[in-house]
């Protein structure tokens, strides 16, 4: 068996400095840690190969975002497993080896996660991935442990494993024949959702994304982009319509795509009416955007088309998350955890 631990690395000298102690001191005796800098302009490379010269550095040419990073990167990396790390992470005991346990255990699981906590706050869950990843009907993603931007303390109430939609791209481990059978990344994704997108399409070959609540990390999250950045509120909208549009079964397609569009409207006069202009202009161009590239979008769903199936699993939600937690007060995922609403 074999694991590659790879960090994308852009600019990100403090986060090697600080981190990259925990990943060396808590690697397994079966993995190797490899950073994939993503043509950074500091010192990062100068630094590692000062400090780690035992860590395999791949230089991408270019910053071509998460998604292109990891997959130029990938490219370059032979093994079983790849543990797709944010430089941001502290790990601790035992991450890599419960993890990697848990999907020796059952070859139908692609991808798995383990529980990601607030680097800041570490009796919270953290927003990025938490206890595990859903979608609702409208593919609004949530967590167990963070409905929105509410994010609950781990009071051990998710320490059971389970299936779930969708694992964070902060410490996602998958399967690389898996990540390859997919094509890897969607590229135009840049960053944000593309680990959605990937368990999805990996969801539609039949396979199983796991949350592990046998390892936890700790997440100082918005490394690169922080939650007031319009850039990413740009990316967040405009990737989650791209993930509906690529990846969502006929049904009722084009009328769900209709009601995100008022539910986004609603969303960009919210921050109109708060005070936040640029990312009610940031919702506006991300809404451009997508419609710019609607036809590469079909033209990717028309290739998914035989994979794209009614979903079977346990992991959807059949209502929408956003009336939950608005018009019915429903703040955490204890509240709306009823099997006879999952699919």
């Amino acid at each position: 068996m074999r694991v590659a631990v790879v960090i994308l690395n852009w600019n990100g000298k403090n986060f090697l400095e600080k981190f990259l102690p925990f990943v060396v001191a808590h690697n397994s005796s079966y993995s190797e840690i490899i950073v994939a800098d993503n043509s950074s302009s500091d010192d990062s490379i100068s630094f590692l190969k000062k400090n780690y010269p035992q860590i395999r550095i791949i230089q991408n040419e270019v910053n071509g975002g998460f998604a292109k990073g990891y997959n130029d990167a990938l490219k370059q990396v032979d093994s079983e497993y790849y543990v797709l790390l944010n430089s941001d992470v502290e790990v601790t005991l035992g991450w890599i080896e419960n993890t990697i346990s848990l999907m020796e255990k059952d070859k139908s699981i692609a991808a798995c996660q383990p529980k990601i906590k607030s680097y800041v706050n570490k009796n919270y869950f953290e927003y990025a991935g938490a206890a595990g990843g859903f979608i609702d009907k409208f593919a609004y993603p949530f967590c167990r442990g963070r409905i929105l931007d509410t994010i609950e303390e781990d009071k051990n109430q998710y320490d059971d494993k389970r299936e779930v939609f969708w694992a964070t791209g902060a410490c996602l481990f998958v399967r690389a024949e898996c990540y390859h059978l997919v094509n890897g990344f969607d590229e135009d994704f840049f960053a944000h959702m593309e680990e959605i997108d990937l368990c999805w399409r990996l969801k539609n070959r039949g396979y199983k994304i796991m949350y592990c609540p046998y390892s936890t990390v700790y997440h100082v999250g918005g490394g690169t982009l922080n939650k007031t950045s319009t850039y990413k509120t740009f990316l967040n909208f405009r990737n989650n319509l791209i993930l509906l549009c690529k990846n969502h079964p006929p049904h009722f397609f084009f009328a769900k795509l209709f009601t995100r569009m008022i539910m986004d409207g609603i969303a960009g006069c919210k921050f109109l009416l708060t005070g936040q202009f640029e990312h009610f202009l940031a919702v506006l161009k991300a809404h451009y955007s997508f419609w710019k590239t609607i036809k590469t979008t079909f033209k990717k769903r028309k290739q998914l088309k035989s994979e794209i199936t009614k979903h079977t699993t346990s992991a959807v939600y059949l209502h929408s998350i956003v009336a939950d937690f608005y018009l019915r007060g429903k703040k955490t995922f204890k509240e709306i955890d009823l099997k006879d609403r999952f699919m």
